[in-house]
């Protein structure tokens, strides 16, 4: 789950019980803010600055750090005092141990207008203004997540473990049940850790993979380190028992996938502006957790870069065509830019399959911009870019110095976008539209939609924020 696996050193534990801010009479910390990541902000009597887990603006607490840095502390809460009226009771039973959904204690609305805080914080730092209210997509705030990873580990009594990774620890929280995930796959936790526990050598797998795609079948993907072929049949057993389509990918170096039972179709479908499109997949490829956030990300983007039968589209970063092919079907032509070649060749035989001939899917390395991209570039007036977590450092220092008209830059980390975006205002661009994308409510992670056009292109894009 997004957020999982945080890991943070162990160190000296002290107790801390007075704080500056606030009442100066009063014990504990008090907590000013919420940091980026989710943790409440103090400062100490000494005015060094704590970040404490699990604590609210407002909050007076009691607390105890675990680790001492030579600018700030890290803590948690021992004793609260004070409450925020933004707490909530957090509906999950594994909040306190489990590392994944770290913001359930915080009121849902609060939680999102928090992400729309930090964005505008981040491009403030850059001396970006955004431009009036940051926009908020938002959809349920359960049962979203249609693709997980569970992580699998033998103890030294022989015991098997299977769920996610307990806060700040590489420890695994046993659990049954899980709130965000999709009822379909949540529903395969008990009889999963069943399987676990019959198996010859459970030390061999490392992970399972979970995904549902819009054949509503699940899929399970076995990390198995080495094969063991009693077990495999178990795996293929279970598959038949409980409809499921289970693959073992074997090996440790150079793993291969292979399919207990007859290998199954894999597609999501997105819908275009007049007709739906459907996208092929495999175990492994980049899709967005949350079906119903993409679908409104891909809404907004037709929204606000207004489509022409002679517009011209760029897609970098395309994956598998999640807005490529969503749009192709409204401009003059689409090239989608990938930089692995398997992901290109299913990007093209997306588009064949859905009849598409105006897309051209093109392998390049978007790390280095090459000539071959800087063509690229001059032949087409739209771009819409969508990077990983570190952002496209490089890129958009080179599209700041191109002649594209309008930039939609699809984000996955905010601090990556308010640095990128630094570059291309630089080079005229100007920040029209800003929102957050809830794709993972109850954790701090978040994604936001930025365009970006040129000083002189007349308007603001068109199209209206999905709130």
């Amino acid at each position: 789950m997004a957020m999982l696996g945080k890991r943070r050193t162990p160190a000296r534990r002290r107790e801390s019980t007075t704080a500056p801010s606030g009442d100066a009479a009063a014990p504990g910390l008090y907590i000013e803010r919420l940091a980026h990541d989710g943790r409440g902000v103090a400062r100490a009597a000494n005015g060094k600055t704590v970040f404490v887990s699990g604590a609210l603006p407002g909050e007076r607490v009691e607390v105890a750090v675990h680790r001492e840095r030579r600018r700030f502390d890290e803590a948690h809460v021992r004793q609260r005092l004070v409450s925020a009226p933004e707490r909530v009771t957090p509906p999950c039973a594994y909040f306190d141990r489990c590392g994944g959904c770290d913001l359930q204690h915080m009121d849902i609305a609060a939680q999102r207008e928090h992400k729309r805080r930090v964005v505008s914080e981040l491009l403030a730092r850059q001396g970006i203004e955004a431009p009036g209210e940051v926009g908020l997509i938002a959809g349920a705030d359960v049962g979203y997540r249609r693709r997980a990873r569970l992580g699998v580990k033998r103890d030294g009594e022989g015991g098997v473990h299977l769920g996610f990774r307990a806060r700040g620890s590489d420890q695994l929280v046993d659990i049954v049940g899980c709130m965000v995930l999709t009822p379909v796959l949540a529903a395969l936790l008990a009889p999963l850790r069943e399987l676990l526990a019959t198996l010859d050598v459970p030390r061999h797998v490392g992970h399972l993979e979970l995904l549902l795609d819009d054949h509503a079948m699940p899929v399970v993907v076995v990390r198995q380190l080495r094969e063991v072929s009693e077990d495999s049949e178990r795996w293929r057993r279970f598959g038949e028992h409980h409809g499921v389509a289970v693959a073992q990918l074997q090996g440790r170096e150079q793993p291969q996938l292979h399919w207990l039972g007859a290998a199954p179709t894999l597609a999501v479908r997105v819908q275009g502006a007049a007709h739906g499109v459907t996208l092929a997949l495999a175990p492994g490829d980049f899709v967005q957790v949350n079906a119903e956030i993409n679908q409104r990300l891909i809404d907004t983007a037709r929204a606000w870069l207004a489509p022409t039968p002679r517009m011209r589209l760029l897609d970098l970063f395309a994956g598998i065509g999640n807005f490529s092919l969503a749009l192709a079907g409204e401009v003059s032509a689409v090239t989608a830019v990938e930089g692995s070649q398997t992901m290109v060749e299913r990007l093209r035989a997306n588009a064949d399959a859905n009849a598409l001939p105006a897309v051209t899917a093109v392998q390049a390395d978007l790390s280095a911009p090459d000539a071959r991209l800087e063509a690229l570039l001059a032949e087409h007036d739209t771009l819409i870019l969508d990077p990983p977590r570190d952002g496209a450092d490089a890129l958009c220092r080179r599209l700041a110095q191109s002649q594209v008209a309008q930039v939609l830059y699809v984000s996955c980390d905010p601090a990556s976008l308010a640095r990128d975006a630094a570059h291309l205002v630089a080079g005229g661009l100007v920040l029209r539209r800003l929102a957050v994308a809830d794709m993972f409510p109850h954790t701090a992670h978040l994604e936001s939609l930025a365009l970006f056009t040129r000083r002189d292109t007349a308007g603001d894009a068109g199209g209206t924020d999905h709130d």
